[in-house]
């Protein structure tokens, strides 16, 4: 093994930067780049470095942190991206639009590694899959700090949304940290199911009443935000979040080899919870199809795929690929749920324009705590 102290570094970054000069100077040619807008925290930068060692195409990696930022990019156009990583719900408004192109199946032979169960919960977003590649699936839950709510909730069930939607119990987590995603449709969707109503109602009076439970809950929230909550629940600034399942156990992951004696739990509420989906598209107008297409089958590998699960920790939806995930990850129950958890599990679906304008702005509301 070679070993580069840092003035090797340094003399090894000259030389390659007089050589990319000399190159330039000869009219060489221009390296090819793929432009990728995804979550942050969702790829393991190690098969971004891979892909280009195998294809010679440079990555250019972008992040976002809410569907709302990439939606208001994705349907004003012109973003420059190749690739784009909505959630399931957003899909039909990016179709309808024509925000994003069909996919030509010629180019993509992996699409046959995919998890037929699991593309037959996608139908009512992209019928026949034409318009995506699904990358990543999990669910929304309640990330814990174990010591801290035995704490201060002692006797209070883990496994309920009581636990963070009873202003009650919020109130004694308050000074530890409470940590909320910044995500309006679903948040909502998990208030309306607690409730008892439709999580993918049209009524505004249903959006309504979950704002008013929310509001009850604003003075005893830290933050609202959907990915520093990894590092607050890791490090001991949260001990209560609401979140999604593999950020969390990527957060109980980074508490575990940090040694910082937290420990982090995740659970599925009982009264059922959402079940999303992440996707890649093609933008209509993206400026490297032919990258986007060989990226896109890149993912689709089944070595590939796992290695991102395993990064992740969260499941994916290539059936190939479920046995070189790591046996820890796949007999996880909060990773790949069991029947009856599944059971327990809803899909939210789009919503029209009308309602969407009035769930914004109840969700700003929330925010504002006014």
């Amino acid at each position: 093994m070679t070993v580069f102290n840092s003035r090797t570094r340094r003399w090894a970054a000259v030389a390659l930067g007089v050589a990319a000069l000399a190159l330039s100077a000869c009219g060489g040619p221009k390296q090819e780049t793929l432009h990728i807008y995804n979550w942050s925290d969702y790829i393991d930068p190690a098969l971004l470095d891979q892909f280009t060692k195998e294809t010679g195409i440079k990555v250019q990696y972008d992040t976002f942190d809410s569907n709302e930022v990439l939606e208001t990019k994705i349907l004003t156009g012109g973003t420059g991206y190749d690739i784009v990583a909505p959630s399931n719900h957003n899909l039909p408004r990016y179709i309808t639009a024509k925000a994003i192109g069909p996919l030509d199946f010629g180019k993509l032979p992996g699409r046959k590694n995919l998890w037929p169960e699991l593309m037959a919960r996608m139908e009512p977003f992209d019928p026949g899959g034409k318009y995506s590649i699904p990358y990543m699936w999990g669910t929304m839950g309640i990330g814990y700090d174990k010591a801290e709510i035995a704490k201060r909730l002692p006797g209070v069930p883990v496994d309920s949304w009581d636990l963070v939607f009873k202003p009650e119990n919020l109130a004694k987590l308050k000074d530890c940290g409470v940590y909320v995603l910044d995500a309006s449709e679903d948040m909502f969707a998990v208030t309306l199911n607690y409730l008892g109503k439709d999580p993918n109602s049209t009524s505004v009076a249903d959006y309504e009443a979950a704002a008013a439970l929310l509001l009850k809950l604003r003075p005893y929230i830290t933050k609202f935000h959907s990915s520093e909550y990894i590092n607050a629940l890791a490090n001991g600034d949260a001990c209560v979040v609401i979140g999604y399942s593999g950020d969390i156990l990527q957060a109980a992951t980074r508490a575990e080899e940090a040694k910082n004696g937290v420990e982090i739990g995740y659970v599925i509420p009982k009264e059922g919870s959402q079940v999303w989906f992440d996707v890649f598209a093609i933008p209509v107008d993206a400026p490297n199809k032919d990258a986007a297409y060989r990226f896109l089958d890149f993912m689709l590998r089944p070595d590939v795929i796992a290695k991102a699960s395993n990064y992740t920790e969260y499941a994916n939806a290539n059936a190939a690929a479920t046995p070189l995930v790591d046996e820890e990850l796949r007999s996880n129950p909060n990773v790949y749920p069991t029947p009856e958890v599944f059971g327990r599990l809803f899909v939210t679906t789009t919503k029209d324009q009308a309602l969407l304008r009035e769930v914004n702005r109840l969700w700003s509301r929330v925010m504002s705590g006014q």
